[in-house]
């Protein structure tokens, strides 16, 4: 298909803009063919209150019919073929194959949930029936579940052009709730998320859903997704990104007459802990897992790990030195875009420069387009707990290794340490009965804690926690992967002394939609 250019606004093109930009191709620094309209204000607002038109009957369709909608988006994606790979790739830099292997995890988390929605127990019905005879006073007919909050605005991630992006897990659990979505899509991939969009929008007409239930407006600067946060009728954003860019949404969404959530996604440096034993009987195969983890993606995975807190025994240098050969072994690759692998360069200088740390490990070096070589430093534990400026994140294909930890050296380090997304045990049962105390204090400090493999790859299932405590994510309580993500963008409704034909049907005493409830504190099908 060919690329209009155009913000994608309740079912038409729009665009009314005079500035343009275009996605560039980090593997050669050429612009890609294309000029892409920056949406306005008034698209903007046009896209808020057509989503704010359509929440009042969209919300209120059928679980069944729901599922059928996010089925037919992941349908129309896959029937975008080569057309969207090659588009992805080109933006993007990534090579075809991952491009396809995203396709398939942002299509399978659309049908995990519409499963979840299909079978509707996630909205936790809770029923007290009504005791008139209760003395001293009777006792009402109190029933809740959980309800739509509103229209969502969503913004994609540039290092997850698919997955975390215009049809990506937000956009997924958004209109799973039962909101309708305004995207803002990122300016390194506008091409791809056109073609997204239309995608979606396609499946609206199949579906015979209001116009209004997507919208996707494009720009290169701030101005877009500012107003798209100030719009009355967003209920919550989502969002995927930088620090920066989170806490400046979030403050602007608490500014309004009426805050709303921001549900931030900011990156973490994903602390590992490698135990005394584990490092002597598996020292060279975690230094080589280690480094695939590191540099898988030439470091641009937010569960990178950044820090490896290490024991103090004979074994820790030779594992320095394994992991600093196995650096030097590492090709440079692409990185997303121009202004990433500048702010990687950036952050290596200022750990370059800091007092106390060491480059031991630095992989080839690339020539052409926006890469990024690999860095491996090291620091010890008295310096690291002097000065704990090594825990901003350098997003990227580097890692410090923190050597010499004593048991309560490495207590303290975990007590000290901020919000997570992933923090990592390396260790024998041996050592992880002996560090107990180590591992209750990280489950405060992280959303998903993992023993003996490394964070890298986040699967998509009922069970998965993708978030943290600040500053990794703007609300620890949630997740942007799995189907708990669908929380967010819900919230609880009590309907007392209701008549039965006023009631949703998931509150209905005859139960139609079959689903799991809690009746008088029993949960019953």
């Amino acid at each position: 298909m060919t690329l209009t250019g155009k913000n994608f606004i309740a079912g038409e093109t729009s665009a009314a803009g005079s500035r343009t930009f275009r996605g560039v191709n980090p593997a050669t620094g050429e612009k890609l063919p294309t000029d892409f309209h920056a949406a306005t204000e008034a698209e903007v607002n046009r896209a808020a209150r057509a989503a704010a038109e359509a929440f009042s009957s969209y919300r209120d369709i059928t679980p069944q019919e729901r599922a059928a909608f996010l089925r037919t988006v992941a349908d129309e994606i896959m029937a975008l073929g080569d057309t969207l790979v090659e588009r992805c790739s080109a933006e993007s830099g990534l090579p075809a194959g991952r491009i396809q292997g995203e396709r398939g995890r942002t299509v399978g988390q659309l049908r995990l949930f519409a499963d979840l929605v299909e079978e509707g127990s996630w909205v936790d019905a809770r029923i007290d029936r009504a005791q008139p005879d209760r003395e001293p006073l009777p006792k009402p007919d109190v029933r809740s579940m959980l309800r739509p909050l509103g229209p969502v605005g969503v913004f994609g991630a540039s290092n997850f052009p698919l997955a975390f992006s215009v049809a990506g897990g937000d956009t997924a659990s958004a209109l799973a709730a039962g909101c309708p979505v305004v995207a803002k899509g990122h300016p390194s991939h506008p091409g791809t998320c056109e073609l997204i969009a239309t995608a979606i929008g396609r499946a609206v007409e199949k579906c015979g859903l209001p116009a209004g239930t997507f919208s996707l407006v494009q720009g290169d600067s701030h101005d877009s997704g500012t107003w798209l946060v100030e719009h009355p009728a967003i209920q919550a954003i989502g969002f995927t990104g930088s620090y920066g860019g989170g806490t400046a949404l979030f403050r602007a969404a608490n500014q309004r007459e009426q805050p709303i959530p921001v549900y931030a996604e900011m990156g973490s440096t994903n602390p590992v802990f490698i135990l005394p034993n584990a490092l002597r009987e598996r020292r060279d195969e975690i230094a080589k897992g280690l480094t695939q983890s590191v540099t898988l993606g030439v470091g641009q995975f937010c569960t990178n790990p950044g820090l490896v807190f290490l024991p103090p025994s004979g074994d820790t240098d030779a594992f320095t030195e394994a992991v600093a050969s196995e650096f030097k072994g590492v090709d440079a690759a692409v990185m997303l875009n121009e202004r990433i692998r500048d702010a990687y360069e950036t952050g290596v200088s200022r750990l370059r420069g800091a007092e106390r740390v060491e480059l031991v490990g630095e992989g080839a070096e690339g020539n052409v387009g926006y890469t990024g070589r690999a860095r491996l430093f090291t620091t010890s534990i008295e310096r690291y707990l002097a000065n704990t400026d090594l825990e901003e994140e350098v997003f990227g294909p580097s890692s410090v290794l923190i050597g010499g930890a004593s048991r309560e050296q490495l207590l303290e380090s975990a007590r000290r340490l901020g919000g997570h997304l992933t923090v990592t045990l390396f260790g024998t049962p041996e050592d992880l009965e002996a560090h107990s105390d180590l591992v209750s204090i990280l489950e405060s400090k992280a959303g998903r804690l993992i023993v003996n493999n490394f964070p890298t790859g986040v699967e998509v299932c009922h069970a998965m926690v993708h978030g943290g405590p600040y500053p990794a994510t703007t609300d620890s309580r949630t997740t942007s992967v799995g189907t708990r993500a669908i929380l967010r963008f819900a919230r609880p409704v009590c309907y007392q002394g209701f008549p039965e034909s006023l009631l949703p049907p998931a509150l209905r005493d005859d139960n139609p939609l079959s689903i799991l409830r809690m009746v008088d504190g029993e949960y019953l099908r």
